[in-house]
């Protein structure tokens, strides 16, 4: 069973640090850093993280082929990899559409775009040809000979994507609320594998969910409902389908937070069906949760933002309530 954080690169760097102290502590195996724009960069914040802790993996959640090229995402890889001993994993995918219109980048082709990173990225950080790139195409340091493979991970959420990460993917960090949607993803990961003739033995499937643990139920809703407002209209359509709504409901509240700048108003339109999308409440209410995730066949848990109107409290409560209970379950 393994366990993982990720954070939104909304925070000041050296609230990174204790978050990443307190995961270390906790028990946590995996500390990720989402990379969205016009907020904090994802590898600095982890450079920093990776020089403070000793044993807990990093990563980032996610970089993308269109905002940076994978030349570019290969040598961030190499260098955290470098830089933390071998404990750094690449979350890679598509970026979202709605946040690449903000500067003109148009999200042409995302399959083939994404199939295409994902292949140059795997040959030059192995050291190999990349498809497409020239012979001086290779990354002078790193793939030395018993050095750690980076794992690369596929933010997967659409049919599609989910197949590639089953093909060609170390791991995926598709988003898993509510529970259910987890038989929806593993038999596309795995018909990908198929069609690959892969053996997905050492595949990891990080269930990825959104949570907000506190003993004030209100602070925890209203940072969710926050987190749920920037984020909501640019989620799958297949966790919109399971939550019950639709692209549209999610317009009236981007347009509240992001043309007008309302996040109260924005917040107040949050309705019961978004909320579904996350965890609220004490570590009981979570373990709860999650135990249908497990039971479907889960072992790897991966605790999102907002994780509560205090993060690093709830990272403590997380490790001590949750984390246990799911160890020794397993066991």
């Amino acid at each position: 069973m393994r366990f993982s954080l990720r954070l939104n690169n909304d925070l000041p760097v050296g609230d990174y640090v204790a978050l990443a102290h307190a995961a270390e502590a906790a028990g946590f195996d995996q500390f990720w850093v989402s990379h969205d724009l016009f907020l904090r960069s994802a590898p600095v914040v982890l450079a920093a993280v990776a020089q403070a802790t000793e044993r807990i993996e990093i990563g980032a959640c996610i970089l993308n082929p269109y905002s940076m090229h994978p030349a570019e995402i290969a040598m961030v890889a190499a260098t955290l990899d470098e830089l933390s001993g071998g404990r750094f994993n690449l979350g890679l995918g598509a970026g979202a559409g709605e946040f690449l219109k903000w500067v003109g980048i148009a999200r042409e082709r995302p399959l083939a775009t994404t199939r295409a990173a994902l292949l140059q990225l795997r040959a030059v950080l192995d050291g190999e040809p990349a498809p497409g790139w020239s012979p001086e195409a290779y990354l002078r340091f790193g793939a030395r000979d018993g050095a750690r493979r980076i794992p690369i991970y596929l933010a997967a959420l659409s049919p599609r994507m989910l197949r590639l990460a089953g093909e060609l993917a170390d791991g995926a960090l598709p988003l898993l609320f509510p529970p259910e949607h987890y038989e929806t993803v593993v038999p596309l990961i795995h018909d990908g594998a198929a069609s690959a003739d892969r053996d997905l033995a050492n595949f990891d499937l990080a269930a990825c969910i959104w949570c907000s643990v506190s003993d004030d139920p209100v602070a925890a809703e209203r940072v969710l409902r926050d987190k749920i407002a920037y984020y909501g209209h640019a989620l799958s359509p297949l966790i919109w389908d399971r939550l019950g709504v639709r692209e549209e409901d999610f317009r009236p509240i981007e347009r509240a937070l992001m043309t007008e700048r309302d996040p109260a108003r924005a917040r107040a339109l949050v309705d019961e069906r978004m909320l579904r999308i996350g965890v609220v409440g004490t570590p009981a209410d979570l373990v709860a949760r999650l135990e249908r995730l497990v039971a479907l066949g889960a072992r790897h848990l991966s605790f999102g933002p907002p994780l509560g109107p205090d993060p690093l409290a709830a990272v403590g409560s997380i490790g001590g309530g949750v984390i246990p209970s799911f160890r020794l379950e397993i066991r």
